[in-house]
């Protein structure tokens, strides 16, 4: 019986977790998962401390194999790790002492705005699509080449190890694996393509780094990670500080998606055509272009999708990208404090069924797709003397289904096939008060995986098919299907536009607020 590990899906939802997964049944065997602290130092910042990413990723481990051993199964069953991660957050660390130099940027994090402005300068007409040709990407604080300048410009202990040669970057995925096999005793220093794509300063053509990019945003080639495929041995599980009990030393690890794309390949997506929307911290809609990349002109991102084998094709999406979703939910009870659970905003608004005209705007960190707007920021408009707290919950959580219809539009647009329903996943996809609006407001049917976990079964699937490991057929016959839970459209389309049309004069009324540099006073909490 082969078993097998999924290895942290990192979710930005700051949990760490570790999965086990059958490799025959794609069961879902026993997990555990970690909550990891952010730190927010100032206005618009995120950082997350990569050595306490580590630790959770170690305790989750070792947590995971005593209650495998509690279920008698044997941990020598376990063939595979694959690692899931959120994307663009960046790290650069020490590889003499295997120490990071600093936290990591996360990808939501705002204090690069004046990082976008300087580079934006340097390019003919300030145009900020002018890499997308190449990148797929426009120029935003999103993506992790302007972090990395960021550290470069502002952190001596950094700026003194590149000049060193000391110093190596990644993303999420390319700290852990390269710690897990070994760290400064020969850890791998890796990313995958979906990963690369994500940093601004790969060419999705090319496919590997790009020296006029990587020249525009002056940074050392020498400090970037090698880029491989999404399924194939990357290196061994090793004993070392950052991996303490030897249960799964000698293991490959040998799968390596950004979230978005083990969602995509969690939710089966292998063909042209077929998309996700994955609900967490903020919201990714991908649609699967297959073999050729197709750019958007409404406001999308092209990406990779998957290379699954070294010799296989690369796959392309478009995506689109909203920053704010679930986040939106824990801002209404950690800042307002209206709720005591992100449970209770479903009670709240199923309570009242509608928002009373009051429409929520959360561009906490700007707009992402398809506006692309930093100066955009949070607005709850539409206010009476009758809105309550039942009305704002209900606006936020249309919030998220207007905001996903924004980036469906497009993506029809983009495609010329409009979609026939959205499958979905997600931790808010648990909230059928969303999932029902999220049908009414597109217009379409949204349909439900019973197994929720579609971002770590993509990672277990690419780390069990990787050549070398062999235990888990990506071929159409072999699937298992899965059931799902289907939400019809309930409202007439007439109702469904006039609102659309309402968000839509809210969100002309966010963008603009804010005006280049912030204020120093209140900056510093």
């Amino acid at each position: 019986m082969h078993h097998m590990f999924v290895l942290p899906l990192f979710d930005f939802i700051h949990i760490i977790y570790f999965q086990v997964f059958n490799a025959k049944t794609a069961e879902l065997l026993s997990h555990h998962q970690v909550e990891i602290q952010q730190k927010f130092p100032k206005e618009g910042w995120v950082e997350q401390d990569p050595k306490e990413i580590l630790q959770s990723v170690h305790e989750c481990v070792e947590r995971t194999c005593e209650k495998l051993k509690q279920l008698n199964i044997d941990i020598t069953n376990i063939k595979a790790i694959g690692v899931s991660n959120q994307r663009e957050t960046t790290v650069v660390w020490d590889k003499t002492t295997g120490e990071p130099l600093y936290n990591a940027i996360v990808w939501l994090d705002l204090r690069t705005q004046s990082t976008v402005e300087r580079l934006l300068n340097r390019i003919p007409g300030k145009n900020k699509s002018f890499f997308k040709p190449r990148t797929g990407l426009p120029l935003s604080t999103y993506f992790s080449a302007v972090k990395l300048r960021w550290l470069l410009d502002n952190v001596e202990e950094i700026k003194q190890a590149v000049d060193d040669g000391r110093a190596m970057f990644g993303t999420i995925d390319s700290w852990l694996i390269w710690s897990l096999t070994g760290g400064r005793n020969g850890g791998v220093h890796c990313t995958d393509m979906t990963n690369a794509s994500r940093t601004m300063l790969f060419n999705i053509h090319s496919l590997e780094w790009d020296p006029e990019l990587c020249q525009f945003f002056d940074i050392p080639m020498e400090i970037l990670p090698k880029v491989r495929s999404s399924s194939e041995i990357y290196g061994l599980m090793k004993i070392s500080s950052a991996v303490k009990s030897g249960a799964l030393t000698g293991v490959p690890i040998s799968g390596c998606l950004g979230d978005q794309s083990a969602a995509l390949v969690g939710q089966m997506c292998f063909r042209d055509g077929q998309a996700k929307n994955t609900y967490g911290t903020g919201c990714f809609l991908l649609c699967n272009t297959g073999p050729k990349s197709v750019f958007s002109e409404h406001g999308l991102l092209t990406t990779v999708a998957y290379q699954l084998g070294r010799d296989k094709p690369v796959y392309y999406a478009l995506e689109g990208s909203v920053a704010i979703a679930g986040a939106v939910v824990r801002w209404l009870r950690d800042n307002l404090g209206i709720v005591k659970s992100s449970q209770e905003v479903e009670k709240l608004a199923a309570e009242v069924g509608t928002s009373y005209g009051c429409y929520f705007v959360p561009a906490f960190s700007g707009l992402y797709a398809p506006y692309w707007e930093p100066s955009a920021r949070g607005i709850i408009c539409g206010l009476t003397q009758f809105t309550n707290k039942n009305h704002i919950a209900f606006a936020a959580l249309e919030a998220v289904c207007f905001q996903t219809r924004e980036i469906l539009d497009a993506m029809n647009k983009d495609c010329g096939i409009p979609l026939s329903q959205l499958q979905v996943d997600g931790g808010m996809t648990n909230n059928k008060v969303l999932m029902q609006l999220q049908a009414d407001i597109l217009c379409i049917p949204v349909v439900k995986p019973s197994m929720p976990e579609t971002t770590a079964l993509g990672a277990a699937m690419a780390a069990g098919a990787a050549e070398g490991v062999g235990i888990w057929s990506l071929d159409p016959g072999d699937l298992t299907a899965v059931t799902c839970e289907r939400f019809e459209p309930q409202i007439n389309p007439e109702e469904s536009e006039y609102r659309y049309a309402r968000w839509k004069k809210a969100v002309m009324k966010s963008i603009g607020w804010e005006t280049s540099e912030p204020h120093s006073n209140g900056t510093n909490k």
